[in-house]
C-alpha cells in the first residue's frame, strides 16, 4: 500500500482518498481534502499558512531534522525478500516509532523554556533527553541494516592533521578558512609513514581545505584519483564557526554550556548539528560500502569520524565526544560479508592510533582527565602462535611475549601509575611486574641517591577469564581470533558468563579509581584481550552482544579516561594501540582475514 503526501498540507494521502490534479506538464498534486486544494488554486503559499507541516518546520514548531526520518524516505529500488530482515524491519518499526514520538514530545515542549533576554541574544535552555530514549537511540542505529558486501573490506579513517584554527583555538565547524600548520604536515607524514605499505583502493575524502592536504600527503604518488564526498565535511555549527572558545561562551552562554554538557540535544538557528551529522554519516556508509574497493582510505574531521565509527557499530547520537580522534589519529574498521547476505559483520578494529603516543597529557574532548585506566594486554606465551593468538592457558610469555611487556613498560615509563591490576595468569603477572619495575626505577634514573617509587600490584581473580573459556565446545582452531568479531563465534552461554564477571571486575575498577587519597590517579589493567573487551563494553553502557564489535591484539594497550570523575561517562582514548611494539607491533593496515581470503 502506497501512502503519499498532501501537497499543500503534507498530511498523509490513504489510497481512494484524497483529490488529484495533473497539469500540462504531467506533474501530479495530490491534495487531502478540498481545504487543501482550493488553497493551491487560490495560489496560497505553504508556508504562509498557519495550519500546514510547511509552517510548522519553517517556524520550529515540528522537528525538521532528525534521524528517523531517514526510514520514510522513498527508495525506488527493488529489495530480494529476506525473512530475518523483514522480522528485524517490523521489531526496528516499534523501536522507532518511539524514538519519533518521545523526540517529538520534547521538541513540542521546548515552546515552554524558559527565555531569558540579554542586550545581545536570548539564551534558550532545554531539558535533559530521557535515559529510556537514549538507550533506544544506540538501538535504532544498531537495527538499521548496512547494505551487504560481496567480500571483506578494511576502511582505514584519518583524521587531519592539526590546523591553524586548531592551534588558536577556535570552533571550525564545516568553515574552510583554516589550513595545515607545519605540525600538521609533520603529523599528516607520520601517518603516511605508517600507512606506507599498504595498497589502498580509494581514497574518499572531505573536500575542506585541512583534511584535502592531509589527504594529499598521505595519498602520496599513488596513481588512483582522490574521490571527494561532501558528506565527510566536519560537523555544521552554524553561527558557532570561527569564534574562539572564550567568545562562544561570552556571546551564546547557555547554548555553548550545551553544546559542552548535552551536545546530542543541542540546537543552534532551527538545527540539531549532532543528529544531522550521524544522519549524514550514515550516507556516506552507503556509498563506501557500494564502491567495489577492498581496501578504502577516509580522511576527513574529529566529529565526522567519530559520527563513521559510532555509526558502524550501532551507537546512537549519545556517543558524540565518547570514542576520541585526535590529529591524524586512524582508526580501523574490518566489514566482513554475511554467508547469508544481508547487513555485513562489522568490527573496529583499533581507534585513534596517534602519532604521539596515547598516553601523554592532554585533553579528553576538550577536558583534563584525572582518573585514567589503561588496559594492557599480555604478550604471546608459550603456547601461542601469532595465528592463534590469544591463548587462554596459564603458560608463561615466550621471547616475543617478554619483548612486547618491555616496550609497554617502556611507554607508561613517564606517567605516575598509581596501581597495577592484573589476572593471576603467569603471562599477566609476568607484564604487571616489567611495569611495576620500571615504574619504581622511573624516579631514579640519572639520579645517584633516590628512593625508588612504590607502586601498588594486586591480582584480582575476576579478569581470571579461563575457567569460562574451558566451559566452550569450541576450541582453538575454530576461533581464529585474529578474525574480526571472534568472540561471537563461542556459545552465548560462555558469553554471557564472560559479561558478568567482567561487570564485577569494572566495578572493582571503579571503586579502586574512586578513593580520594590522590586527586589524579591512573590504574593499570594487565588482563586477557575477552575480558579488557568486555570491561570496555561496561564503560561504554552496551550489552553482551556487542563484544564482537571490538577487537585486541597481543602486547596493545587502550586508554579510558575520566574528565567529570568516575561518577561521570568514560571516554575512549585508544583501543588496540601498538605503534610502540616497533617492528614487533601488528601493521595498522594488516587484513584481519588470511593473505589468500583478502
Amino acid at each position: 500500500m502506497r501512502l503519499e503526501k498532501c501537497w499543500f498540507c503534507s498530511s498523509t494521502v490513504y489510497p481512494g482518498h484524497g483529490i488529484q490534479f495533473v497539469r500540462n506538464d504531467a506533474k501530479i498534486f495530490r491534495f487531502c481534502r478540498s481545504k487543501c486544494h482550493k488553497n493551491f488554486k487560490m495560489k496560497r503559499n505553504p508556508r504562509k499558512v498557519k495550519w500546514t507541516k510547511a509552517y510548522r518546520r519553517l517556524h520550529g514548531k515540528d522537528m525538521t531534522q532528525d534521524s528517523t526520518f531517514e526510514f520514510e524516505r522513498k527508495r525506488n529500488r527493488p529489495e530480494r525478500y529476506d525473512r530475518n530482515l523483514a522480522e528485524n524491519t517490523l521489531k526496528a518499526i516499534k523501536k522507532i516509532d518511539k524514538v519519533r514520538v518521545d523526540r517529538e514530545a520534547r521538541h513540542h515542549a521546548s515552546s515552554f523554556f524558559t527565555i531569558r533576554s540579554s542586550s545581545s541574544l536570548q539564551e534558550i535552555e532545554k531539558p535533559q533527553g530521557s535515559s529510556e530514549e537514549r538507550e533506544l537511540s544506540s538501538e535504532l542505529y544498531a537495527s538499521t541494516p548496512f547494505p551487504p558486501i560481496r567480500a571483506a573490506k578494511r576502511v582505514v579513517l584519518v583524521r587531519h592533521g592539526q590546523s591553524t584554527w586548531n592551534e588558536e583555538g577556535r570552533i571550525q565547524g564545516s568553515s574552510n578558512f583554516s589550513v595545515l600548520t607545519q605540525k600538521g604536515e609533520a603529523q599528516a607524514e607520520t601517518s603516511r609513514q605508517m600507512l606506507f605499505d599498504d595498497s589502498f583502493d580509494i581514497c574518499f575524502t572531505s573536500p575542506l581545505i585541512r583534511s584535502k592536504r592531509t589527504a594529499e600527503i598521505i595519498w602520496g604518488a599513488r596513481k588512483e584519483d582522490m574521490i571527494m564526498e561532501s558528506d565527510l565535511r566536519e560537523i555544521d555549527l552554524y553561527s558557532f564557526q570561527g569564534l574562539l572558545k572564550h567568545e562562544g561562551k561570552a556571546k551564546f552562554g547557555a547554548a555553548y554550556r550545551q553544546w559542552q554538557i548535552d551536545a546530542a540535544n543541542f540546537i543552534i538557528d532551527g538545527h540539531y548539528p549532532v543528529r544531522e551529522l550521524w544522519a549524514r554519516a550514515r550516507s556516506c556508509w552507503t556509498k563506501i560500502l557500494a564502491h567495489e574497493s577492498r581496501s578504502v582510505l577516509v580522511v576527513a574531521h574529529n566529529a565526522v569520524n567519530q559520527a563513521l565509527v559510532a555509526t558502524a557499530i550501532g551507537l546512537g547520537t549519545e556517543y558524540f565526544r565518547i570514542l576520541l580522534q585526535s590529529n591524524c589519529g586512524v582508526t580501523v574498521l574490518d566489514f566482513s560479508p554475511r554467508p547469508e547476505g544481508g547487513s555485513p559483520y562489522i568490527c573496529l578494529n583499533r581507534l585513534n592510533q596517534t602519532p604521539s603516543s596515547p598516553v601523554a597529557a592532554g585533553s579528553s574532548g576538550g577536558r583534563k582527565a584525572c582518573k585514567r585506566i589503561i588496559l594492557v594486554c599480555h604478550g604471546f606465551s608459550q603456547s601461542n602462535t601469532e595465528a592463534s593468538f590469544p591463548s587462554f592457558w596459564d603458560r608463561p610469555m615466550n621471547m616475543l611475549g617478554v619483548i612486547q611487556s618491555q616496550k609497554t613498560a617502556e611507554l607508561l615509563l613517564d606517567l605516575n601509575v598509581s596501581s597495577i591490576l592484573s589476572s593471576p595468569k603467569s603471562p599477566c603477572v609476568e607484564t604487571a611486574m616489567a611495569i611495576s619495575r620500571v615504574q619504581e626505577a622511573a624516579d631514579c634514573l640519572g639520579a645517584a641517591d633516590c628512593v625508588p617509587r612504590y607502586v601498588e600490584t594486586k591480582q584480582m581473580q575476576d579478569l581470571d577469564v579461563e575457567n569460562i573459556f574451558r566451559q566452550s565446545n569450541k576450541d582453538a582452531a575454530e576461533v581464529p581470533s585474529l578474525q574480526p568479531g571472534w568472540l561471537n563465534k563461542y556459545e552465548d552461554e560462555v558469553m554471557t558468563a564472560l559479561w558478568d564477571q567482567s561487570g564485577k571486575a569494572w566495578q572493582s575498577l571503579l571503586d579502586e579509581l574512586s578513593e580520594e587519597s590522590k586527586p589524579e590517579k591512573i590504574a593499570v589493567v594487565v588482563g586477557h584481550p575477552a575480558v579488557h573487551i568486555a570491561l570496555m563494553g561496561h564503560c561504554l553502557n552496551l550489552t553482551k552482544e556487542w563484544m564482537g564489535s571490538f577487537h585486541l591484539d597481543a602486547g596493545s594497550i587502550s586508554v579510558i579516561d575520566f574528565p567529570d570523575g568516575v561518577a561521570g561517562r568514560g571516554v575512549i582514548r585508544c583501543i588496540n594501540y601498538t605503534a610502540h611494539l616497533g617492528r614487533w607491533s601488528i601493521p595498522i593496515t594488516r587484513s584481519g582475514l588470511d593473505d589468500e581470503e583478502f
